[in-house]
């Protein structure tokens, strides 16, 4: 522990940010870099507990502690050691990992938690400013060959793991490019892509091979993945989208969140998208229903397109400001969140539940009708009421829907190769992560169902030492999760 008291002497400081006015005029990053003694000052907060439950809030087991006291001690390169011990790419999870580390720092009992995910940010930005991390291909090679489906974040961690045990690794990516929701996903005001291009290239230096606009189970069938490789990854993510089947939901102007983000993102790439298919908010009224984080992506990608309005529908009521008694630390505080898009704009409206869509005689959608709603519990399950007489419409221009996600896509490679799944339609897999079919295993959302960055890189890297095992007989690679 460097110092003493500081978590008692120093308050947590926010991460700095640009003013909105500027931020929402482009499409780069939000936050800016603390300066280094602001950050070393952060990381003295940290108690070093006996018992660092922040350990227990990280599916990666990151050494937390660790690198708070390296960054205090203003030792950055042991400090960059530690964190690539047990996370592939700090510098994705910096920024958009939600941080459940913090939400189980001993000192969020009372107080604010230590800045976990803003150091673990500075610690691998000052990494690869300095030159310490650069390709390092295996020293010896395998004669195994490993096909990963899916280039996520799950994918690609597994892929790195195995690459890094000497195996010849293939990542397969249905895209035109390597990345999966990392890609087309995420806004560019969450994470600039050329901080996803750097680990790439990296991962190729080192002899990963990535094959995009590859959608295997289409192009390339199940079977020629078993003939040409001697273990396969089933990591394509939960990309069935959650509808929602009200009336006029056919109307022109209801998109899925991510028809509308890919799009965006596409465009942010330099690709060229006709005005008559481009999906923009531009003077529009727009409604995102659904109060996750891909609604905030939505939210804050209509601000950048200049939208007239937006409103952020959500069935469930607002969340407290602080822990209820029903969810007591270390469990993820249920709280009340403000993300950076929220920051810039827009109403937020909860317990509400959308009824239906009405247009114009040209298929325009033109009006959302509503209804409040009360959450009461019958019989131990959670109901949704209307509440008599609270109808109401909201003219409207752009409907996205950011409802979640129902799960894998069955149709194609997860037909071809038979794999048994869970009453909850995701792919089952054993302890050693692999499927109801030899040799093939499986990871993140498309095993998981819907869930955050840091559980899918914490599971690829989990499937890496299982198939590292099924390969070998044995494996030294780690196994966050069992």
């Amino acid at each position: 522990m460097g110092k003493l008291k500081g978590f008692i002497e120093i308050e947590r400081q926010k991460a700095p940010s640009r003013p909105v006015d500027e931020r929402r005029q482009d499409w780069h990053e939000v936050y800016l870099p603390y300066a280094t003694t602001d950050l070393r000052a952060q990381g003295a907060r940290c108690m070093d507990c006996g018992i660092p439950f922040c350990h227990e809030g990280c599916p990666l087991g990151n050494l937390i502690p660790d690198w708070n006291d390296l960054v205090y001690r203003a030792k950055w390169q042991p400090a960059i050691n530690r964190l690539h011990k047990t996370n592939n790419f700090p510098e994705w999870t910096g920024r958009l990992c939600p941080a459940p580390c913090e939400g189980s720092c001993v000192l969020a009992i009372d107080r604010d938690a230590v800045t976990i995910k803003s150091i673990e940010l500075a610690i691998v930005e000052r990494a690869f400013e300095e030159g310490w991390i650069r390709p390092e291909a295996p020293t010896r090679r395998s004669d195994k060959r490993v096909a990963v489906i899916g280039s996520g974040p799950a994918g690609l961690a597994a892929a790195d793991q195995l690459n890094k045990a000497g195996h010849l690794v293939t990542v397969f990516e249905r895209s035109d490019r390597i990345g999966g929701l990392l890609r087309y996903g995420i806004p560019e005001f969450k994470m600039e892509k050329r901080f996803l291009n750097r680990r790439l290239d990296i991962l190729e230096a080192e002899g990963v091979i990535f094959r995009p606009s590859t959608d295997v189970g289409e192009t390339v069938t199940a079977s020629d993945i078993k003939s040409e490789f001697d273990a396969t990854l089933l990591a394509g993510g939960a990309g069935v989208p959650r509808d929602l089947t009200v009336p006029g939901r056919e109307l022109k102007g209801v998109y899925f969140a991510m028809e509308y983000l890919t799009q965006q993102n596409r465009k942010c790439e330099g690709d060229v998208i006709g005005d008559d298919e481009f999906i923009s908010a531009e003077g529009k009224r727009v409604v995102i229903i659904g109060g996750g984080d891909t609604g905030a992506d939505c939210l804050g990608t209509a601000h950048r397109q200049g939208a007239r309005s937006v409103h952020q529908f959500e069935l469930m009521p607002r969340p407290p400001d602080s822990r209820s008694d029903a969810n007591p630390w270390p469990e993820w505080p249920q709280i009340f969140r403000v993300s950076s898009a929220h920051e810039e704009g827009g109403e937020r409206v909860y317990s509400v539940s959308t009824q239906r869509f009405t247009g114009n005689d040209v298929g325009e959608v033109t009006t959302l009708h509503a209804v409040e709603i009360e959450m009461t519990r019958r019989d131990g399950r959670m109901s949704f009421d209307p509440v008599p007489g609270s109808e109401f419409e909201l003219d409207v221009d752009l409907v996205f829907l950011a409802m979640g996600f129902l799960g894998p896509k069955r149709e194609g490679l997860l037909t071809q190769l038979g794999v048994d799944l869970t009453d909850r339609g995701n792919v089952s897999r054993d302890r050693n992560w692999m499927t109801s079919a030899d040799g093939v295993f499986t990871a993140g959302d498309m095993q998981r169902g819907q869930s955050l960055i840091v559980w899918a890189i914490a599971e690829g890297r989990s499937a890496a030492a299982g198939i590292d095992r099924y390969l070998m007989g044995e494996t030294r690679l780690p196994m966050p999760l069992p």
